[in-house]
């Protein structure tokens, strides 16, 4: 195998454990910071009104969780219209694919037919996208990785 080939296959192969690695690490960040963000829409809205928010009205929980995928959907959008480097692209592509595979799962818990059915047409959909825009292979395998991930947490009944 010539040098160029060998480094290539290197450099694949540190691109695909730091996209599981620091994917792993930004997903807890989001996580973590989702938790915050429902901490604090909960102690701005029971300022206001007395009783739990989450109990009194059906609604919202749902419009909180909605909010903070807003957010997330700008933040997707902003880092793949930035210049950053495809790496750190495709590390971020953990946290929008994470979130849309648990809001799936979190919401038709009820329904597994219809989370595998979902899941499985939004990786299909998405993979054909990445192949007819040419995106980089890193893109296909964080994608890859994230529905495998995701699915397995599902089938093993892993709480997030």
């Amino acid at each position: 195998m010539p040098i160029n080939k060998k480094e290539d296959a290197k450099k694949k192969i540190f691109s695909a454990l730091a996209v599981a690695f620091f994917g792993f690490i930004l997903l807890n960040i989001t996580f973590f910071l989702l938790f915050l963000y429902h901490k604090l829409i909960d102690s701005i809205t029971q300022a206001s009104i007395q009783p739990d928010m989450n109990m009194a009205f059906d609604w919202y929980p749902l419009a909180k969780y909605l909010g903070f995928l807003i957010i997330i959907g700008t933040m997707t959008y902003k880092v793949f219209r930035s210049k950053l480097k495809t790496i750190y692209k495709a590390i971020y592509l953990t946290v929008p694919l994470a979130v849309m595979y648990a809001t799936t799962g979190m919401y038709l818990h009820r329904w597994p037919v219809a989370v595998y059915t979902i899941g499985t047409i939004s990786t299909a959909g998405i993979l054909y996208w990445f192949y007819r825009t040419k995106q980089p292979w890193i893109y296909h395998y964080t994608l890859i990785l994230m529905a495998t991930v995701m699915f397995l947490i599902t089938v093993l009944g892993v709480e997030i």
